[in-house]
């Protein structure tokens, strides 16, 4: 593994600027992907998610706009790229899995054509024989079955998990160090979620690509990531292993989400509790934590200054500070001193 990150995200900024005003979409978030490792960011509908992978992909589209922070993938930094030069690193060395298959795929194309044009489009010494074998050979990883029959139809003529499936193959297919899967199993029914979570697990065993998926459900998190970032309004409130965060959540939002999802793993099941309150106002957001005016713990603090991330240092029987770099953007983790305004 090199000893540069694969993806290194710094104070990355996204406004949308509409009729209405601006809208701070992703304020200021910062994280690392390391070769060959599986992140999950999650969060409700609304937190920035997807529109912070559009802005690494270079895919976001008018009125947003990067406003601030940088992008360097494999150390070039992406957002002061050519177009060019862009365009030949998205869907060769980094590829993006969308929420909708049929969004995505070209109703008047065979999934044929399309595998093998998206192939020669960034490999043009590569003949159409040999794009069509390797094809071929990605249907037949992604486990679709009768995989000849079914490059010689279009996309209405399969299943939605089919689909799904073809669109992995897809982003594969020009072997990319970086998949980033926005929210790949939301339109699918359960069983074909397990099914997909499985398959994407083994292909990044067997190809040792990194991942970024994109979710708002925790239990796709636990099955698939080494690491979460947890965002909320716009920004990362919490950031650890899946152990950190599934086993010593801090941030009170992660708590919320992980009080409101079942649990297994427990002999008496518990009520859910749903988070109260409404998303934040991102026209108008506070300029204090994000989560502020949903927080059962809040403070006055909280809503007049956003804290800074910070190290998590667990307890004594824990050893101290977590290995896999566990961070909280929450006043109550700050020191007494800093808490001179008390509970509001």
């Amino acid at each position: 593994m090199a000893d540069e990150a694969l993806l290194d995200v710094k104070d990355l900024a996204v406004s949308f600027f509409t009729p209405v005003g601006e809208v701070k979409a992703v304020g200021g978030i910062s994280y690392s992907l390391n070769y060959g490792e599986v992140m999950g960011i999650v969060g409700e509908s609304g937190s920035g998610k997807s529109v912070e992978a559009y802005s690494v992909l270079g895919i976001l589209e008018a009125p947003g706009r990067v406003v601030a922070g940088s992008v360097r993938f494999e150390g070039r930094d992406l957002l002061g790229l050519p177009r060019k030069d862009m365009e030949q690193i998205r869907g060769n060395r980094m590829s993006m899995i969308f929420q909708n298959p049929m969004d995505s795929l070209n109703p008047v194309y065979t999934i044929g054509n399309q595998l093998v044009g998206v192939l020669r489009e960034h490999n043009r010494s590569i003949s159409r024989e040999e794009a069509r074998g390797k094809a071929l050979q990605m249907l037949k990883l992604v486990g679709i079955t009768n995989p000849e029959r079914r490059l010689r139809q279009y996309p209405h003529e399969l299943s939605g998990g089919m689909r799904q499936r073809v669109m992995i193959a897809m982003a594969l297919i020009c072997e990319p160090q970086l998949l980033i899967a926005d929210e790949p199993t939301t339109a699918l029914d359960v069983t074909i979620q397990a099914q997909i979570i499985d398959l994407m697990k083994d292909i990044q065993k067997r190809t040792g690509m990194a991942i970024i998926f994109i979710t708002h459900n925790m239990a796709v998190i636990a099955e698939i990531c080494d690491t979460v970032a947890v965002m909320y309004g716009g920004r990362v409130v919490e950031q650890g292993t899946v152990e950190d965060i599934f086993y010593h959540p801090t941030h009170p939002y992660t708590q919320g989400l992980l009080r409101s999802m079942p649990r297994l793993d427990e002999e008496k099941a518990g009520r859910l509790v749903p988070i109260e309150g409404t998303p934040i106002n991102m026209l108008d957001p506070n300029p204090g934590c994000p989560f502020a005016p949903r927080c059962e713990r809040c403070m006055k603090i909280c809503v007049k200054a956003n804290p800074e991330k910070i190290s998590v240092e667990r307890g004594e029987d824990q050893k101290g500070f977590s290995a896999g770099g566990h961070r909280v953007a929450c006043w109550l983790q700050t020191s007494a001193d800093a808490l001179q305004g008390g509970a509001a």
